[in-house]
């Protein structure tokens, strides 16, 4: 049943916040779709232009407005450089669960948000099958790169991807809850999906690197999404229904900071958690905020808190041996939070590699999660500027700190078999620990 009168508050927040926009078109000379297509109504102008009148559009083509808002990969591109200060994340995950509220999702999203998303446990036993049917579907595409593609027929044939890890991080691992050591500090984990599920390597990397400092963990079982997936399709019951899952695990142990190896993720719990959860409880928004002002991406982390600091330059003879190494700048890390000092410190501390910047290194990659599903022509095309960038920076392996970002470069590379590495910052970083 459609809460017609939540819909016509959230329209009425809209208008309220439209007004900042100036139409100066600032917003087009940054925006990576625009930059594709060309065209008005793929940039943040045009599409605010359209939401003007969204109360009328809704009833005239609903269908129409959400194809137009969906071709957006929500970098914050727009946003970090607008002049006038618009909220336009926030007003287009507003007007998403608007059209989602009014048209309803489609019977394929609420089998993956509700049926599946919204249930951790079950989510987790189903990715656990898809590992050991796989096989089925897929085949080795690049042995450096440990991507794969779609055997003959299958719908992923276009695509070079990481399969799922044979066994996810939180098999590996269990719950942890150990204590401080010298540091003092203790720090909660959210782990988030790709991690636990594709990218189990990185969370190892983590917990090495908090044990080396001696810092305590605090690692709950059966974390859910965090929920951004859900709220990018409009789905605000199953993004509610994750928050109240996590919040929940993490009010059960103290700790100085939640810290995350996901850029996506530690936006949206810093950011987008408070942003969204006006259909909470009083308690539950005052817990979200609680934990949203403690949450920090793991470079930020160790550099600012647990005091990483660069390793000691080596000599000339030594530094040409060095394996080159440069970094891509997450949207969501950069634009969204200002981190990219400190990861770039956290690659610098390990003296194995040459740090080289490469060209536009904190372009959008293209890959905006669903955005890469729905749009992967243009998500490839934005992409190639980027792998561009990487090839000519002359590296050995590029670090980043999104593993959606490590998909989609993964993907460029392999398909035009560049034999690049590609890793996470805190990979990087825990190689250096003995």
């Amino acid at each position: 049943m459609v809460d017609m009168k939540k819909l016509a508050g959230l329209v009425k927040e809209l208008e309220d916040q439209l007004v900042a926009c100036m139409r100066c078109g600032l917003c087009q000379s940054v925006c990576p779709v625009f930059a594709e297509t060309g065209r008005e109504a793929d940039v943040a102008r045009g599409k605010l232009a359209l939401l003007d009148g969204l109360a009328h559009e809704m009833f005239k083509d609903p269908k129409g407005v959400n194809e137009r808002l969906m071709r957006c990969l929500l970098c914050g591109s727009c946003e970090a450089n607008c002049p006038s200060g618009v909220r336009i994340l926030e007003i287009f995950l507003k007007a998403r669960a608007i059209l989602a509220g009014y048209m309803g999702l489609s019977p394929f999203k609420k089998v993956i948000f509700r049926g599946m998303l919204s249930h951790p446990r079950f989510f987790d036993g189903l990715m656990e099958w898809g590992t050991k049917l796989q096989g089925f579907f897929i085949k080795p595409a690049d042995d450096l790169l440990g991507t794969s593609c779609g055997r003959m027929f299958s719908p992923l044939a276009e695509r070079h991807f990481k399969p799922l890890a044979s066994v996810p991080f939180h098999r590996k691992v269990g719950a942890r809850n150990s204590k401080t050591g010298t540091s003092g500090l203790k720090v909660g984990i959210f782990t988030g999906c790709a991690i636990d599920k594709i990218f189990p390597s990185v969370g190892e990397a983590m917990l090495r690197s908090l044990d080396h400092h001696e810092i305590g963990v605090f690692l709950p079982e059966n974390q859910g999404c965090c929920g951004i997936p859900a709220l990018a399709s409009g789905d605000l019951e199953t993004f509610n229904r994750l928050v109240r899952h996590n919040i929940k695990l993490f009010a059960e142990n103290s700790f100085d900071h939640l810290v995350t190896a996901c850029a996506t993720c530690t936006s949206t719990i810093k950011k987008i958690w408070p942003m969204m959860a006006e259909g909470l409880s009083d308690a539950e928004q005052s817990a979200v905020r609680e934990l949203a002002a403690r949450t920090m991406d793991i470079s930020q982390f160790l550099v600012d808190v647990a005091g990483v600091v660069p390793a000691a330059p080596a000599g000339a003879g030594d530094a040409d041996a060095r394996a080159v190494i440069t970094y891509h700048d997450p949207c969501h890390l950069k634009k969204s939070l200002g981190v990219n000092g400190q990861p770039r410190r956290l690659l610098q501390a390990n003296p194995a590699y040459k740090y080289r910047e490469m060209a536009e290194p904190d372009r959008c990659c293209g890959c905006g999660g669903s955005f890469n599903l729905q749009h992967y022509d243009i998500s490839t095309s934005i992409g190639s500027r980027k792998r561009d960038n990487i090839t000519r920076s002359g590296c050995d392996v590029v670090a980043t700190g999104c593993p959606a970002c490590m998909l989609q470069i993964a993907d460029l590379l392999s398909q035009e078999g560049v034999k690049i590495q590609v890793k996470h910052t805190i990979e990087v970083y825990a190689d250096s620990l003995v």
